[in-house]
């Protein structure tokens, strides 16, 4: 049985016109607080870009990790984790940044990424439910791609949906 919803905002995205960058996916209320979910897109869509599960992984880890551990916004962050269809990662805060004033934070996030060296925080049977699925190196060729093709210079259309 085929039941009717509603759309979702995320797929009333135009995906063959979206670029590497940072996108206002959606803007909720929790009671009087606005929380804000952030579409952190490293790779343009439906190119054959999509990221391995062990690159995807490993970023999602880091970029947890340092996220969390920022004294300026560690309480705001909800959430940092992938999209299910691997071209990036939802990040959802309490309150509302426009996505230029996080570029920033973002730059330090993906720098720290890319330069990490050791092994990859909560990667252990005990701390991870998939930890052997981990790839480092891939991961930091993303950071680094993703600090390139946006973080470095962003241009409006990468902070703006495309209509």
């Amino acid at each position: 049985m085929e039941t009717t919803f509603e759309k979702i905002p995320s797929f009333k995205i135009d995906h063959t016109k979206l670029l590497p960058g940072l996108y206002v996916s959606r803007i909720d209320k929790v009671g009087n607080e606005p929380v804000t979910t952030y579409d952190i897109r490293l790779v343009r869509p439906n190119k054959g870009q999509e990221f391995s599960t062990g690159a995807m992984h490993a970023l999602e880890h880091l970029g947890a990790y340092y996220l969390r551990n920022q004294p300026d916004v560690k309480e705001k962050i909800l959430y940092f984790g992938p999209m299910g269809c691997r071209t990036g990662f939802y990040l959802i805060m309490v309150g509302f940044y426009e996505p230029k004033a996080l570029v920033p934070l973002l730059l330090a996030t993906f720098n720290y990424i890319f330069q990490y060296a050791g092994g990859v925080p909560g990667a252990t049977e005990t701390e991870c439910g998939n930890y052997r699925d981990m790839d480092l190196e891939k991961a930091k060729e993303y950071a680094k791609r993703y600090l390139e093709e946006f973080l470095l210079n962003p241009q409006n259309e990468q902070l703006e949906y495309p209509q």
